[in-house]
């Protein structure tokens, strides 16, 4: 009886871990897409860039570079 009682409440607890790491999931799986939107975005805006300011593409790898030493 005192077994039983023991597996259940390691069930019970098991389960409860379960959906925390599905909630979880559910919360990085919408942050990941949120991140590849905002990659295809900053894609978009360079070309547009580039395209109104051709010297922009060549300055882009200067910056880039700026930008990752600062960090």
């Amino acid at each position: 009886m005192k077994e039983d009682r023991i597996l259940q409440e390691k069930f019970n607890l098991v389960n409860k871990e379960l959906a925390t790491l599905t909630d979880k999931l559910d919360e990085i799986s919408a942050a990941l897409k949120e991140i590849e939107d905002l990659k295809i975005e900053v894609k978009g805006l360079k070309l547009f860039i580039g395209r109104v300011h051709p010297e922009f593409k060549n300055q882009l790898p200067a910056i880039i570079k700026k930008i990752n030493k600062k960090r």
